[in-house]
């Protein structure tokens, strides 16, 4: 229950942030923006969290980093492209198998409504 709670305030909180600077910026730009506006809600917010790569248990000598992640469990991809792409959705796919979470978002905020930018995403083992 707690995870749709923070799921709702994280579509919220992108949508006051592209109602605010609209369209058309870089992605760090959306990203600092959304990280205060989930901090304004008192949501625990990490940026740029190093997640190890380990093949058949070995550590490899590799790192993704995930943009957002909020609450210790819900990973937030964002975007700033023209229309996002397969390999987008299987990158946080990907990173949401490697990390153990189960929720994402792949957020896209170069779009005219920002409801058409968000996708929810739920990895289940």
């Amino acid at each position: 229950m707690k995870n749709e709670i923070t799921a709702k305030q994280i579509v919220d909180a992108a949508y006051h942030v592209h109602r605010f600077i609209g369209p058309g910026l870089l992605e760090s730009v959306y990203q600092a923006c959304l990280i205060e506006e989930l901090r304004e809600r008192r949501l625990e917010v990490e940026s740029e969290v190093y997640l190890p790569v380990r093949y058949k248990g070995k550590p490899l000598d590799l790192n993704f980093r995930l943009d957002i992640l909020v609450e210790q469990n819900i990973v937030l991809e964002l975007k700033s492209v023209e229309i996002l792409l397969p390999i987008h959705q299987a990158q946080l796919i990907s990173y949401l198998k490697l990390s153990g979470f189960h929720l994402g978002f792949l957020i896209n905020f170069n779009v005219p409504l920002i409801k058409n930018g968000i996708k929810r995403i739920v990895h289940n083992y």
